[in-house]
């Protein structure tokens, strides 16, 4: 145990007293904290397609058809007959939207009943949902108000708006594509770092020696400890004070998080341990993460829905921590999810870790290691 501690020690401070590894491991990942999320503050899109789903056939629902059709944000691209149809074509990606008119709408308005539409967004691109969402609300707000005034003229009394519009936005409590990025990057960033951080290490220690390393098995476990601490470090600080500072959906699952969080790491660590292996210089590990970072943002499915992806590349991407870590914290820290509900995420990542530090043990142990990595 002693030779553990001795080992974790050694590496922390390592990573101290290395330039390289202290700026990559720590100061980048306290720097992106700040400065990353400045890039999606300001974010405008336009001329989404909405289809519209007309039950009634009233002159009321044609009026409302044209107003929807006039919005700058968004226009009617389709009718279907019904919202089976519609929920077919937005599933395909021919829609951003679909705005359900259900029968008797003008019926209901002119005998003061209230009147009720349903409007339903596509999730795979919360950036443009939030403008379409936004703005054809805002279309159906005012028509309520000019149904009141008809509405009123058949009824004497000012009446309460027929139509009324309850927006409830469930995680992305802001509705803006930072809050809805941001977080999921956030993972992708500390695992880059963190094999970079690696990297450096044993390829600078494997340049230093000449020949492949070798650690006994306590060095090797005090190595993983001490990368898994400062990995750990750079996810909460995400997880939590950047999340505070910037004001995104935060705290859902703190257990959860810790559980998930550290199965996530720990899987990075292994997997760093098996990539660094092979690095016989410093210089390799810069290389392999600029090569690397936005094809592991795409197959993480955060910006690119899996449903449009090809097959053998969703069951490659399983083979890679970020794709069940940025999925497990993002459901864990800004929706709430329960332990259960990741269930899937939290197996692929322990067979993940069981898998890629057995084959980090093939490349690095040996009974007659070298001392560790020194500072």
């Amino acid at each position: 145990m002693s030779r553990i501690w001795h080992s974790l020690r050694q590496t922390l401070l390592a990573v101290l007293c290395d330039r390289y590894a202290i700026v990559v491991m720590v100061g980048a990942v306290i720097l992106y904290s700040f400065f990353y999320p400045a890039a999606y503050r300001h974010q405008v899109a336009g001329n989404l397609p909405v289809l519209v789903v007309d039950e009634d056939h009233s002159a009321t629902s044609r009026e409302l058809l044209r107003k929807l059709d006039s919005l700058r944000v968004a226009h009617v691209v389709g009718q279907p007959a019904d919202l089976q149809e519609a929920r077919a074509q937005l599933e395909a990606g021919h829609a951003e939207g679909i705005v359900l008119i259900p029968a008797n709408l003008e019926r209901d308005i002119l005998r003061g009943h209230p009147a009720k539409l349903v409007l339903l967004g596509n999730g795979a691109y919360l950036g443009r949902a939030s403008w379409v969402l936004g703005s054809v609300a805002d279309a159906l707000g005012a028509f309520g108000r000019e149904a009141a005034v008809t509405q009123a003229a058949f009824m004497g009394a000012p009446q309460a708006p027929p139509v009324t519009l309850v927006q409830r936005p469930l995680f992305n409590t802001q509705e803006g594509y930072g809050s809805a990025i941001v977080p999921g990057v956030a993972e992708l960033i500390v695992h880059q770092t963190l094999l970079m951080g690696i990297g450096v290490l044993l390829g600078g220690r494997r340049l230093v020696l000449g020949r492949r390393l070798q650690f006994d098995l306590p060095t090797l476990t005090g190595m993983a400890l001490g990368f898994g601490l400062i990995g750990l470090f750079g996810l909460f600080w995400y997880a939590g004070f950047t999340a505070w500072v910037q004001d995104y959906p935060r705290g859902g699952n703190p257990l959860g998080q810790l559980l998930g969080g550290t199965l996530f790491i720990a899987a990075t660590v292994a997997f760093g341990l098996l990539v660094g292996s092979f690095f016989r210089t410093r210089e390799r590990a810069f290389q392999y993460i600029i090569a690397t970072s936005i094809p592991l943002f795409f197959l993480a499915s955060l910006s690119w829905p899996a449903v449009m992806t090809p097959r053998p590349l969703v069951w490659l991407a399983q083979l890679l921590p970020t794709t069940s870590g940025i999925n497990l914290m993002v459901r864990l820290n800004q929706m709430d999810a329960s332990l259960a509900e990741v269930s899937r995420e939290l197996i692929t990542l322990a067979v993940l870790l069981v898998l890629y530090g057995a084959l980090a043990l093939w490349r690095l142990h040996s009974p007659k290691g070298t001392e560790g990595i020194k500072s």
